[in-house]
């Protein structure tokens, strides 16, 4: 078995070691292959591939199992990658999308439709099509904010960073990056096809969330700012339910809070 990553940054390599680990041949893909040595060294084989430029996928062995999480590129032709990957007959293909492509709707579930506002989520809905559309077996994962070790609103607290958006008062759905590399792990392996939200089982205010870090790691609690100042992704207020996929894969969340999911990763 051979899983290929398309943009092995922050959730892929969490993919990758935990593949590695099972002894699956593992090829991951970056715009700055140099950054994955320590992937290199564990035994994944890296490879360049910049969307920017003419994509060459000749680098994957044909009949792979492929995770595609390259976010739309400016400039880039959305359909070239698809194209040519279809050259390479991969067996599945999990397309990595995000909860943005369902616009403003504040409770979102399996059963909700997309509704992109914004030009980048549109793409990503396009994106998707691409991904079901193909010839192979295929799943399209939309996770919510991904957060773990160095990334997420403690990250951005412990720097002095973080704004509350107005009061607060908005919902942020959140899914720690051990739970969403077991979300695909297991997407790889069955035939569950769709398009699917990730979260964990805790959506909360940000004010919540900020209070908690607050406490927790002992700093301010955040300026405010206007929604004027922010930008259209911090604005969301919107609630995911992700227990239809965890049902589908059989996946247990190793964090369900972040109350858990945030002590661990501050370790």
């Amino acid at each position: 078995m051979t899983v290929a990553i398309l943009g092995c940054g922050y959730t892929g390599r969490r993919l990758a070691r935990g593949l590695l680990s099972l002894g699956v041949r593992v090829v991951c893909t970056s715009r700055n292959p140099e950054g994955l040595h320590d992937l290199q060294e564990a035994g994944a084989e890296v490879a360049r591939l910049d969307l920017s430029l003419e994509p060459r996928l000749d680098i994957l062995p044909f009949g792979s199992f492929v995770v595609q999480s390259i976010p739309p590129v400016e400039g880039a032709n959305p359909r070239e990658l698809w194209d040519r990957l279809v050259m390479r007959k991969p067996q599945r293909v999990v397309y990595l999308s995000t909860t943005g492509v369902y616009g403003d709707q504040r409770d979102v579930d399996e059963h909700s439709s997309p509704a992109p506002r914004h030009e980048r989520d549109q793409e990503r809905l396009r994106e998707e099509a691409a991904a079901l559309a193909g010839p192979w077996s295929s799943i399209v994962l939309r996770p919510a904010a991904i957060y773990g070790p160095a990334r997420g609103i403690h990250e951005s607290m412990a720097k002095g960073k973080f704004r509350l958006v107005g009061n607060g008062e908005n919902y942020v759905s959140r899914i720690h990056v051990e739970d969403l590399a077991a979300h695909v792990q297991a997407a790889i392996r069955t035939d569950v096809g769709g398009a699917w939200p990730v979260a964990d089982e805790h959506p909360c205010t940000s004010r919540e969330i900020a209070e908690y870090c607050s406490e927790l790691m002992g700093v301010p609690i955040p300026v405010r700012i206007s929604a004027d100042e922010a930008h259209h992704t911090r604005r969301a207020d919107r609630r995911v339910d992700g227990r239809g996929i965890r049902r589908e894969l059989g996946v247990e969340l190793k964090y369900p809070s972040y109350r858990a999911g945030i002590p661990a990763s501050l370790k």
